[in-house]
């Protein structure tokens, strides 16, 4: 691909030069009277009055070449219609046309998705669909139970979600966990964060079993069978731009956590579409310290190469890893969330 840019200077003057006496001043500086093989030596309306000349600077090339042309033997070109002379004493101007070159590399272009890729995205989303409708059915029949024997954390519910969520990925994904015995108990509330960098993140998240209440947008509960199950499992809706929404939402996670239910946050706000790790929102880290709870930071390595932001429908090959760290406690939110965000950074630093 080749882009050339050109940049126009255009001055008034009384009398040009003769092209005899321009043309050693201009070699002595190392330029060229001519034009670009383009043959377009005037790049702008000009008045009819006006006589016009081209001065072309070549640059050193970059993959493709300039020609410099000779100046007499251009210049008596019938198709330049240049005339450096003129008996009028009427104001002329000078065109000075400067080639810059540019080249561009096929690799600065999208990669093409693979077929492969494809196929595979379908299928997972098939998987997926098949094992949600058998196993929300299981989820209706359970949730009266589950309403009134365990209301807040909802433990057979998020099981069924776990079953889920392993039936969908071990067919795709190689997950590896490392730092299972960090985990609180089961039955210990605490706030959970993780860096966001797929749709996967929720999949993958769900095969660890733990009971936490996730954070979504509203509109995921308009989704058949799984905005209906998230529904179920306890999920904390949430609107972005509102700030009563935002308000009830943290109401709700320091009412759980006082209950006993853990809660789940993904503190950059949103999934990072080049893989690095944004600012950390302070919400999360106000709510465990003003309930006294621990901080479990989470770093999950990988899935935004398998399905990158914005290309949901495709699924790639790669390995998974989830790194569980040591509970953070404390009850300053600045420590707390300086703390959890150099723990992710250090863990996705080391995988490179």
């Amino acid at each position: 691909m080749e882009v050339a840019s050109h940049s126009i200077l255009c001055y008034k003057q009384s009398r040009l030069p003769s092209t005899s006496s321009l043309l050693p001043l201009f070699t002595q500086k190392g330029l060229t009277i001519g034009c670009s093989p383009r043959r377009r030596p005037i790049l702008g309306k000009l008045s009819n009055s006006a006589c016009l000349s081209v001065l072309c600077i070549p640059r050193k090339p970059v993959g493709i070449s300039w020609c410099d042309i000779d100046a007499k033997e251009e210049f008596v070109r019938p198709y330049n219609d240049v005339r450096l002379h003129n008996q009028h004493k009427s104001s002329r101007l000078t065109v000075v046309h400067c080639g810059l070159v540019e080249t561009g590399t096929p690799d600065e272009a999208l990669p093409e998705v693979n077929m492969v890729s494809k196929v595979r995205g379908l299928c997972f989303y098939a998987i997926t669909a098949f094992n949600a409708i058998y196993l929300f059915a299981l989820m209706v029949v359970a949730h009266p139970f589950v309403l009134l024997l365990d209301r807040y954390r909802r433990r057979a519910q998020f099981f069924i979600a776990k079953i889920w969520a392993t039936f969908a990925v071990t067919p795709f994904l190689n997950i590896k966990f490392e730092g299972l015995e960090n985990l609180p108990p089961p039955d210990v509330p605490a706030v959970y964060v993780s860096n966001h960098q797929s749709f996967l993140d929720i999949y993958v998240l769900l095969t660890i079993g733990r009971p936490y209440k996730f954070i979504s947008k509203t509109s995921i509960f308009l989704i058949p069978i799984i905005g209906w199950a998230m529904f179920l499992l306890g999920v904390i809706p949430l609107k972005r731009m509102d700030s009563k929404s935002q308000l009830e939402c943290l109401k709700r996670c320091i009412y759980l956590l006082k209950k006993g239910s853990s809660v789940f946050f993904f503190p950059e706000g949103t999934r990072s579409k080049d893989g690095k790790l944004g600012d950390f929102k302070k919400g999360a880290f106000s709510l465990a310290a003003k309930t006294n709870v621990p901080v479990v930071p989470i770093t999950l390595i990988g899935t935004g190469k398998i399905m990158p932001v914005g290309k949901e429908g495709i699924l790639n090959t790669g390995p998974v890893k989830v790194v569980i760290h040591k509970p953070i406690e404390g009850t300053d939110t600045e420590t707390l969330r300086r703390e959890s965000r150099n723990i992710i950074a250090e863990a996705l630093n080391c995988q490179g």
